[in-house]
């Protein structure tokens, strides 16, 4: 039987640690499990039954599916078809390929005008286990060329401004977890002298990098990498938004799970230039998310509000020009954890997207 533990903090350690889930099991010494040396939260008394639960919408579907989780297969399959069968709408570009081959599929949504409009840039799936981003950036998509022309809010955006979607940003790291390792997190590239794999991309941008709440150790969960952007994930991504500064006004990154709207900074306990509109416009975010489901959020900046953490690509985004960098963590609070039940798909999704068209409409009527 595995268990798995939340590790809250280590005993004398700074609060800059950054929590950690850890798999034990029945071999493993009393004394840790025990807890004697941390601040231990048992998550899942038995993590495959947890895993297997997970799936708990059982219709039966070979095809695509909104309120069911995708494997890449499916998703990549997906991202073709609806970009052809919605091309008034949905343009479809590759942004690179990932460590592993893979491509990096970007959508642009919006209606074309045959000139360059203001754009959000969105992105999930950073970390592979938090399978639940992913559905939502597949919701996204769908409901924003299902509802244009019909839900006036969604039409003045996708008419005014255009969304660059990438709906799954860690493609090699989620195939992993369907195949072999249900809780992995990073990157799955080689790390020279190392034989443990991969780097957390969200600590691999230039901002603060490998400073605060990052490691140093390719074997540590929050590894940032031999160097800034040496995951050709992170590059891929960074060329494309430097490439494009002039119009994207807005940087949405969707992580779970926490129930939390943030905002730069997480490197440095300094507030931003716009520290008050940021922290006003995440605030009338997660009411109108709040409005659907009850479902509570808070906000603020990352490092005040979660931990600091250097290196991510929030902050990035912010220092390099986009004023509205945001990250989503996603349901719930810890009850499932990164194994929210399919079951919990359609509600977390119809609420995020409300979040989502309030942060966008702000941003198209607050120009810079």
């Amino acid at each position: 039987m595995w268990l798995t533990f939340l590790l809250l903090s280590f005993i004398g350690v700074s609060k800059a640690f950054t929590p950690k889930l850890v798999l034990v099991t029945a071999d493993t010494p009393s004394s840790f499990k025990m807890g004697h040396h941390c601040l231990c939260r048992v998550m899942f008394e038995n993590l495959q039954e947890a895993v297997e639960a997970q799936m708990d919408n059982k219709r039966a579907t070979k095809a695509h599916d909104y309120t069911k989780y995708n494997n890449w297969a499916t998703i990549n399959d997906w991202v073709v078809s609806i970009s052809s069968a919605n091309a008034d709408l949905i343009s479809r570009q590759e942004i690179g390929n990932t460590y592993e081959g893979r491509p990096m599929h970007l959508l642009t949504i919006g209606k074309k005008t045959g000139s360059a409009k203001p754009a959000v840039f969105m992105d999930c799936g950073f970390h592979a286990r938090e399978w639940i981003t992913h559905a939502f950036c597949q919701w996204f998509i769908n409901e924003a060329v299902s509802t244009y022309g019909s839900d006036p809010e969604m039409t003045n955006l996708l008419d005014r401004m255009d969304f660059f979607v990438l709906p799954v940003f860690n493609i090699d790291g989620y195939e992993y977890t369907w195949t072999n390792d249900r809780m992995w997190r990073k990157t799955r590239s080689r790390n020279s002298g190392s034989s443990c794999i991969g780097t957390d991309p969200n600590r691999n941008f230039d901002a603060g990098w490998c400073t605060v709440g990052a490691s140093s150790n390719p074997c540590s969960e929050t590894y940032c990498g031999s160097s800034i952007e040496s995951e050709i994930e992170s590059k891929n991504l960074a060329n494309f938004i430097r490439s494009n500064k002039s119009i994207i006004k807005a940087y949405l990154t969707v992580h779970s799970y926490s129930q939390l709207l943030l905002f730069p900074y997480s490197y440095k306990y300094d507030l931003t230039a716009d520290h008050s509109e940021l922290l006003s416009v995440s605030q009338g975010a997660i009411a109108a998310l709040r409005s659907l489901y009850g479902t509570r959020y808070t906000s603020g900046p990352g490092a005040t509000t979660i931990y600091p953490a250097a290196g991510g690509s929030d902050d990035w985004a912010y220092d390099l020009g986009v004023k509205y960098s945001y990250t989503f963590e996603l349901r719930d609070e810890g009850r499932y954890g990164f194994l929210l039940p399919e079951s919990q798909i359609k509600p977390t999704c119809e609420e995020t997207m409300l979040a989502v068209k309030y942060i966008a409409s702000h941003v198209l009527n607050n120009l810079y």
